[in-house]
C-alpha cells in the first residue's frame, strides 16, 4: 500500500489512465558534452547495479497502480550504451517485459559512436531493440571539439555498420548546426556524409547553449562567437530543401523521415499524449500530471529503495493550460494541429479557441488553415518558437 501511496497521482484521480509510452533516463557518460544540459554524469562503475535495480523497481511500483500495455520505449540520457553488456541486458529485458502483447512495440535506445561494441549490438539485438539513435552532432573534427564531443568522425560509419550487422536497421542520426565557427559548407558536407549512411531517421537541431554549460560560458567569456541567425536560417533551410530529395521528409520542425519511419515514441510527446518517465531525472506526463524525478543518481536510489516517490517536482495542469501546451506542441508538427482530434480532446476547435493568435499570425505568412489542420508555413518554421509562445499564452 505504501508504494501505490506513492506513486498515485496527486489530485482526484480514481483510476489510472494506461500508458502505452515509456522513458528511461540512463544519465551514465563515458564523458560529459560541453553543450548538454540533461542530467548526466561521467559512468560510475559501483552505481550501475544499484541504479539499474532502482529503475525496474520504480517501474514495477508504477505497474501495481496502473495499467501497462507499452507499445513505445526509449531509453535515453546520457549514454546508454556506456553500461556493461550486462547491466544493460538486465535493464532492457526488465522494462520489455511490460511490452503490449497485441501490437509490435518500438524499442529505441540511443548510442553515441565509438560506444557500440560488437557485444553491445550484440545485446541491443538479443534484447529486442528495434531502433537505434546515433548521436553523430556533426562530421568535421574542429566542430566535434567545440561541441566538446570525444569521438571522431569515422567513428560513426564504423558504429552504424556494427548495428546493421547485427540486424539493427532502423537508424537515426542526430545532426547540430548552428555550432559556433561552423559554415554553410561544413553543414553541407556533414549532411552529405549523414546520407551517405542510408539512415531511415535523421534529426537536425539548431544548437541552444543553455545557461550554466561550459560552451555558453565560453560565449560569455568571448572565447567563441555565436552563429548568426541569419546563417543559421539558412543552414535549417538547407536541410528543408536537400533531405527531401533523397527520400527524408520532415514530419517535425527537426526530424525527417522516411515513409513509415517517423518516431512512434516521439510522436506521443508531440501530440502531448501520457508517457511514463523513469530514472533519475526522467521527465513523465501521466494523469494530466507533469512530473520530474529527482536529479542525483543516490538520491534517486535511496528514494526508491526506500518504497518513495522519486519525484522532485510535479504539476497538474488546468483544462485550459493542457489544451495551450497540446496546440504548441502539435504545432511542432508538419502536419500541424489536428482540429477534429483537438475537439474531441477539448470541447472546441482549435481555430476558434486561439482566433486572435491565428489570425495575427496567418496575416504575417506564418500559419495557415484549412479544414483539417491549423499549421506553420515555411515562414512559421523558422520562427516557430514565437509563434507557438502566443498559443501557450492565448487565454482560452
Amino acid at each position: 500500500m505504501r508504494v501505490a501511496a506513492c506513486y498515485g497521482m496527486p489530485g482526484p484521480v480514481t483510476t489510472p489512465e494506461t500508458c502505452r509510452s515509456l522513458y528511461v533516463h540512463v544519465p551514465f557518460c563515458a564523458s560529459l558534452c560541453d553543450y548538454c544540459d540533461f542530467y548526466s554524469v561521467v559512468l560510475e562503475p559501483a552505481l550501475v547495479a544499484p541504479l539499474v535495480d532502482a529503475v525496474l523497481r520504480e517501474l514495477a511500483a508504477y505497474a501495481s497502480i496502473r495499467a501497462l500495455d507499452l507499445d513505445t520505449f526509449y531509453i535515453g540520457g546520457g549514454t546508454p550504451t556506456v553500461l556493461p553488456p550486462d547491466e544493460l541486458a538486465c535493464l532492457l529485458t526488465g522494462v520489455r517485459a511490460y511490452a503490449s502483447t497485441t501490437a509490435e512495440p518500438e524499442f529505441t535506445v540511443e548510442a553515441n559512436p565509438a560506444t557500440v561494441t560488437t557485444e553491445v549490438a550484440g545485446v541491443l539485438a538479443a534484447c529486442g531493440v528495434n531502433r537505434v539513435s546515433v548521436g553523430a552532432q556533426s562530421f568535421q573534427p574542429d566542430e566535434l571539439r567545440t561541441l566538446g564531443r570525444r569521438h571522431q568522425p569515422e567513428d560513426v560509419p564504423a558504429t552504424v555498420a556494427t548495428l546493421r550487422r547485427h540486424g539493427l536497421a532502423r537508424i537515426n542520426l542526430d545532426l547540430i548546426f548552428g555550432i559556433p565557427r561552423q559554415s554553410l559548407e561544413s553543414w553541407q558536407r556533414s549532411l552529405h556524409t549523414a546520407l551517405q549512411l542510408a539512415p531511415d531517421h535523421l534529426s537536425c537541431y539548431g544548437l541552444t547553449c543553455e545557461a550554466d554549460t561550459p560552451l555558453r560560458r565560453k560565449l560569455e567569456r568571448g572565447e567563441l562567437e555565436a552563429v548568426g541567425e541569419d546563417l543559421e536560417a539558412d543552414m535549417y533551410e538547407l536541410a528543408l530543401d536537400l533531405l527531401p530529395t533523397m527520400g527524408l521528409l520532415q514530419y517535425e520542425i527537426s526530424n525527417f523521415a522516411r515513409p513509415g519511419c517517423e518516431c512512434r515514441h516521439n510522436l506521443r510527446y508531440w501530440r502531448n499524449e501520457p508517457y511514463l518517465g523513469i530514472g533519475p531525472g526522467a521527465a513523465g506526463y501521466v494523469d494530466g500530471v507533469r512530473y520530474r524525478n529527482v536529479a542525483d543518481i543516490r538520491s534517486y536510489i535511496e528514494k526508491v529503495n526506500r518504497g518513495d516517490s522519486p519525484w522532485a517536482e510535479h504539476e497538474r495542469l488546468p483544462p485550459d493550460g493542457r489544451a495551450r501546451e497540446t496546440a504548441m506542441l502539435e504545432l511542432r508538427l508538419t502536419s500541424g494541429i489536428d482540429r477534429k482530434r483537438f475537439a474531441e480532446r477539448f470541447g472546441a476547435d482549435p481555430a476558434y479557441l486561439f482566433a486572435d493568435a491565428i489570425e495575427r499570425h496567418a496575416q504575417a505568412g506564418l500559419l495557415e488553415v484549412d479544414e483539417r489542420a491549423v499549421r506553420l508555413t515555411r515562414a512559421g518554421l523558422l520562427v516557430a518558437n514565437r509563434v507557438m509562445a502566443d498559443f501557450l499564452c492565448d487565454r482560452v
